[in-house]
């Protein structure tokens, strides 16, 4: 069962397309038919090396919209707890602060690019070793923050949680 679950994880963070992707609904229920057949195959080690190709081919293939579907799933997963946790401020609230409080001196920090992420192996590899420029791999590491769950927002609001923090004592 452990096996067959992590199977499942894996392909689903490769084919993670929705049925609003597709034009007709028998184009979706091919494709999941497509993705079960896959999990299968894996987990009872039927033409592993053959599904490994083809797993590998299609990630190849449909790197950019599969990027793009985990930074979608991410900003939905992110705007749910925001909205369960009953955060609804605006990038602009976040940054004036709270209406008549002192705004830490070091708000404009706040605004600091992250740093670099290191550029993963083979990813050179991905587009037949041709260089990419510079505003494709912009969009290209926005959409990987963001798949990964990171944002600025929430940079800014533990900021400037901890820098007021400190001034109100109860």
């Amino acid at each position: 069962m452990n096996k067959e679950m992590q199977v499942r994880r894996r392909i689903a963070s490769i084919y993670n397309k929705r049925e609003d992707n597709f034009a007709s609904l028998r184009d979706y229920n091919d494709y999941l038919e497509d993705v079960e057949d896959i999990i299968f195959n894996l987990v009872q080690g039927i033409d592993v090396a053959e599904t490994e190709a083809k797993i590998k081919a299609y990630n190849e293939e449909n790197y950019e919209q599969i990027l793009a579907s985990r930074a979608r799933k991410a900003v939905e997963i992110s705007t749910a707890l925001q909205q369960e946790q009953g955060f609804t401020e605006t990038r602009e609230a976040i940054e004036q602060g709270p209406s008549g409080a002192y705004a830490p001196a070091v708000a404009g920090m706040l605004m600091q690019q992250p740093t670099r992420q290191p550029e993963p192996i083979g990813h050179s590899l991905l587009n037949g070793g041709a260089a990419e420029d510079p505003e494709a791999q912009r969009i290209r590491e926005e959409r990987a923050a963001i798949a990964g769950g990171w944002s600025i927002d929430c940079c800014h609001r533990r900021d400037l949680t901890e820098a007021f923090s400190s001034l109100w004592v109860n």
